[in-house]
């Protein structure tokens, strides 16, 4: 297998975050700086634009390309940028990767192709072409409600590939990621693996994962940080709690209504204006707010106490 690379493994909390819309349904950048610098001060490890919490579907490639450059700019190196480029085909992809590189990203994440099932041989041929062909660090995203799966086969061959560091599982199979884990780190100890469902954060964490890009890190970036630290630490009798009260936002946001409009609302409750969504709503879906904010206003109270 290769060898490691030369750069320090992606860990931490990083912060899938949404995108501020204007009132015509434009990128709000002022909004969107505002916010960035909002996660930085609570201290979230890392930001994760263009993931599926960011809606990256309803944006253009080249919306995309401006939502990481604002990103990017407005972290100023504070923390590390981990960039959603996957687009419709490898050449896409690779311009993409191409286009974060110079934006100062410190790697990207590349979810399998959408719509088409694909084979296990031919997800590996798609990651081995981007691996060999980015010039910017690659994470592997697993996600296989939307997208072709990724086995641990396959895993433990594309990270022969130097380029690839890391893989995002939002599967929230825990014995899976053990089984990826297993099979890569002796081999590749700075490969990083991340988790990306709340409800498997501290398992996942106590079990030697590097860190997660966790959409609630968006909502309460104190709690996940805290429940970080707590894990990392060995502390589990104390990261316990918050993982419960996590998991019960986590269920409220995700649950409750079409993703991703339940976060959007728990968002706007910690006092920023997203807009409307791209996507037209169910008129008949309603979402509690008050009982949202209950849940997150017991979640702070938790962190600030602990």
């Amino acid at each position: 297998m290769a060898q490691p690379t030369a750069s320090p493994p992606i860990s931490g909390v990083f912060t899938p975050n949404m995108t501020p819309l204007d009132a015509a349904g434009e990128i709000h950048e002022a909004e969107l700086r505002r916010y960035v610098d909002w996660l930085i001060e609570r201290g979230v490890h890392g930001l994760y634009p263009n993931g599926s919490t960011g809606e990256f579907t309803r944006f253009t490639s080249e919306e995309r390309r401006r939502i990481t450059q604002i990103i990017c700019d407005q972290a100023r190196g504070r923390v590390p940028v981990l960039a959603g480029a996957a687009e419709a085909n490898v050449r896409e992809t690779l311009r993409a990767c191409e286009a974060y590189l110079e934006c100062g990203a410190r790697a990207v994440a590349i979810v399998s192709p959408i719509y088409y099932r694909l084979s296990p041989g031919a997800v590996y041929a798609y990651f081995r072409e981007i691996g060999v062909n980015s010039p910017i660090d690659v994470t592997l995203y697993n996600i296989p409600r939307f997208a072709s799966p990724i086995d641990v086969p396959t895993v433990q061959r594309l990270a022969e590939l130097p380029r690839i560091v890391g893989i995002k599982d939002s599967s929230g199979d825990i014995a899976q990621m053990m089984r990826m884990m297993s099979a890569v780190k002796p081999h590749r100890p700075d490969f990083s693996f991340l988790a990306g469902w709340e409800p498997t954060m501290l398992p996942m964490l106590a079990m030697g994962c590097n860190g997660g890009t966790h959409a609630t890190s968006g909502i309460v970036p104190e709690l996940t940080r805290r429940l970080y630290e707590l894990a990392i630490d060995g502390r589990l009798a104390e990261a316990r709690p918050l993982q419960t009260q996590l998991t019960e936002l986590f269920d409220r946001i995700v649950y409750g209504a079409n993703f991703p409009e339940g976060i959007r609302a728990a968002v706007e409750l910690r006092g920023f204006r997203l807009g409307a969504s791209r996507q037209p709503v169910d008129p008949d879906q309603h979402i509690d707010r008050e009982a949202l904010r209950g849940v997150v206003n017991r979640l702070l109270d938790l962190a600030a106490s602990a």
